[in-house]
């Protein structure tokens, strides 16, 4: 039935493979021209990450997340041991009821839903409010002027897998008012400045979910002029315990930061005018 219905017409518009080609392109070159000012640039496409991106373009800023995964969410697929329920403990699933994610009580303050539903909304949530991705992007250093961060510098994720002696392929600097580290275990930009003696790394302490993610929400701040931790990040950066797979502390984390974010944008701003 199948080959009969292509035989007897079309299902779909003719479109050349040329121009799928130029379709694909034109749009990551618009993204990447656009982008490369950007007001914040987070790094790193996890539940804080997400979240911070989110808050901030409802604000009316323009952001730009870098991932280098091939897929947005991080560990916000998985509840914990490949299981992918998620849970929040009082009362972050508030956050849930702005994004219109489904969850059920699991027990006396915590709730529950299914880690693939939580992830999509919150993604379409960071889209819908404008924020932009460059997926497979991995962050390489930081763009440092007049004492504080002012953008990052990226690279092709796949670059660092090549062999050694044909890895000579030059980053590209992306520039912001303000950077957010989401890059969760790794604290990518935090250690950066740590190698240089800018900043202090002190590796997360174990697991303690009550104090871990108090601290969490508490400790979201800037580390350096111009360079704001968030979620795991922030654990990392400061030594606190960790949480294990409840993600209240990422989410609320997130949105910290995108407050902190906000009042350097304004205060950087101000002193332009």
């Amino acid at each position: 039935m199948q080959k009969a219905e292509g035989r007897a017409g079309r299902i779909f518009e003719p479109v050349g493979e040329a121009e799928i080609t130029r379709a694909i392109a034109s749009e990551f070159n618009s993204v990447l021209m656009d982008r490369a000012v950007s007001d914040v640039i987070v790094v790193g496409a996890g539940p804080a990450g997400l979240t911070a991106s989110r808050e901030l373009a409802l604000m009316g800023f323009r952001v730009l997340v870098v991932e280098q995964n091939n897929y947005l969410g991080g560990g916000y697929w998985l509840g914990g041991y490949m299981m992918n329920p998620v849970t929040v403990r009082e009362p972050a699933q508030k956050v849930w009821d702005e994004l219109g994610i489904p969850y059920k009580k699991a027990a006396e303050g915590l709730y529950l839903t299914p880690g693939p539903h939580a992830v999509s909304k919150l993604i379409a949530g960071a889209c819908d409010a404008g924020v932009k991705f460059l997926n497979l992007t991995k962050f390489d250093d930081l763009v440092l002027k007049g004492g504080r961060v002012a953008g990052v510098v990226v690279n092709w994720m796949p670059v660092s897998a090549l062999p050694r002696n044909i890895t000579c392929v030059d980053p590209v600097a992306l520039e912001a008012g303000m950077v957010i580290d989401a890059s969760g275990h790794d604290s990518v930009a935090v250690k950066r400045l740590a190698d240089r003696g800018l900043a202090e790394w002190k590796g997360m302490d174990p697991m303690h979910v009550d104090g871990g993610e108090d601290s969490v929400v508490r400790m979201t701040g800037e580390v350096f002029p111009g360079l704001v931790a968030a979620g795991m990040s922030v654990t990392e950066t400061h030594g606190l315990a960790r949480m294990g797979p409840t993600f209240g502390s990422m989410l609320f984390s997130g949105k910290k930061a995108a407050e902190v974010a906000a009042a350097g944008m304004k205060d950087l701003r101000a002193g332009g005018d």
